[in-house]
């Protein structure tokens, strides 16, 4: 499964850098971020929830907006 999640705050490569190793922590995830367009493409081994994917961002110090799959939004 894939997940779009749309983030604020992030203005450098370090903010990019922080998000995808939050993300890339979790078993079951590898993320990439795209800094100019604010968000991360999430592609996901096992079922994980869309609060922990928020959280893993939120730890990193920056807002979710929203977190959408090909089947529609969720957050």
């Amino acid at each position: 499964m894939k997940k779009i999640i749309e983030i604020r705050g992030m203005n450098c490569e370090h903010c990019r850098s922080s998000v995808e190793k939050s993300l890339n922590v979790l078993e079951g995830v590898e993320a990439k971020v795209d800094l100019k367009k604010s968000f991360a493409v999430v592609d996901l081994k096992k079922d994980i929830g869309d609060d922990t994917l928020k959280n893993a961002v939120e730890q990193a110090g920056f807002e979710v907006v929203i977190i959408k799959d090909k089947n529609g939004l969720f957050g």
